[in-house]
């Protein structure tokens, strides 16, 4: 089976206007200077072409001819190429369509979406937050969320899938970023020559990480990776191109950059599996400890990014910590209460604040740390 992800530009709308027809001489501009807008920031001059243009799209779709396909949209010209021209009915294939953050991309996806499931296909569009090609600011943004997606949903070495990147639709800045990505999840990308229908297949190339920069920085980059920002000059053994800078009342901050974020998605695995890092204002307890030898290095590697998240919030602003999307909650009302949190949807731990420190004390079901956490409290009744 194929796992596809295709990038998406805005081809399908702009290779239909009529530039023979003076009364659309200006909608190729008007598309290209509205490109970055999101639908409540358009002229209604503006959304009435985008909508034309869209209406006349969806009906040259559904003359469901493959020349007039491959012609008027460089997404579909690619997956057509994948498979050698005919699209197959119901395919078992999951195809993921990455939109930017404007109307013009969520209309184009949408479009070519209906399109797909009209075929049978299994397709979703995929929008990370805030990408555009606006500005740098908002790029950096979009393809930080774009890392975290293809990180959560791309299937691993080894699950059955064939992943492909199907470059051939799409901004060229974002095809560049997605070039890159490629080498790290995909199997396949996939082009084809300028005005032509032959595709081109680039395999994955056999990259190893150096990771010794990560491993001599392990708790920095863990706790960047929770959003924590450093002064830049605490930094300073860490490549620059990993790294995001900000100014915040005069002064340099630093976080990862989406390379930066790349890089520690492909080797927290390895790097977390192991031993507790000693998080600033986080204590283990022996229970804990022991609660912690029946876990894998999965189950270990997402305790360790919730434990970065905590403690990260507990530098900044203990009180955020019920607002953390964390599920942080006293366990029982008492002077001496116990509090837990959510690992995952089914894992808690559990855990209570002791000279200004918060002591883990039990991790496990959601089940178990309420029992082991309810004996505990009531021997302090």
């Amino acid at each position: 089976m194929r796992f596809v992800v295709s990038t998406v530009g805005t081809s399908i709308l702009t290779n239909l206007i009529d530039r023979g027809n003076s009364a659309e001489a200006t909608w190729w501009n008007m598309l290209r200077d509205s490109a970055n807008r999101r639908m409540d920031e358009l002229e209604q001059e503006t959304l009435l072409v985008i909508e034309q243009l869209a209406s006349r799209a969806l009906e040259k779709l559904l003359e469901d001819t493959v020349v007039t396909n491959r012609r008027i949209s460089a997404e579909l010209n690619g997956i057509y190429g994948i498979y050698d021209g005919r699209l197959p009915q119901n395919s078992p294939d999951l195809h993921y369509l990455i939109c930017t953050d404007t109307a013009q991309g969520q209309k184009t996806g949408n479009l070519i979406a209906e399109f797909l499931q009209d075929q049978g296909f299994n397709v979703s569009v995929e929008t990370p937050e805030g990408l555009s090609t606006q500005d740098t600011a908002s790029f950096t943004v979009g393809t930080k969320e774009l890392i975290k997606w293809l990180d959560d949903t791309v299937p691993k070495p080894g699950s059955g899938y064939d992943v492909i990147f199907n470059l051939v639709g799409g901004f060229k800045s974002l095809q560049g970023y997605m070039q890159t990505f490629g080498t790290f999840y995909a199997d396949e990308v996939v082009y084809i020559f300028e005005g032509s229908t032959n595709l081109i297949r680039i395999p994955r190339l056999p990259i190893q990480i150096d990771t010794t920069v990560i491993e001599n920085h392990l708790m920095e980059f863990a706790l960047m990776a929770a959003g924590k920002l450093y002064p830049i000059e605490k930094l300073e053994e860490i490549p620059e191109t990993l790294l995001e800078s900000v100014e915040e009342e005069s002064e340099t901050y630093a976080g990862l950059s989406a390379w930066g974020e790349l890089i520690w998605n492909r080797a927290k695995l390895d790097l977390l599996a192991e031993e507790l890092l000693p998080f600033p204002q986080l204590t283990y307890a022996q229970s804990f400890h022991q609660d912690l030898e029946r876990t894998n290095a999965e189950a270990r590697l997402k305790l360790q990014e919730t434990l970065a998240k905590i403690a990260s919030i507990l530098e900044d602003d203990p009180a955020k910590l019920s607002i953390g999307g964390l599920g942080f909650e006293r366990f029982k009302k008492h002077d001496r209460s116990i509090y837990r949190f959510r690992i995952t949807s089914a894992i808690r731990a559990s855990c209570k604040f002791e000279a200004g420190e918060l002591t883990l004390l039990h991790y496990g079901q959601h089940q178990y740390v309420d029992n082991v956490s309810h004996a505990q409290w009531c021997r302090h009744c």
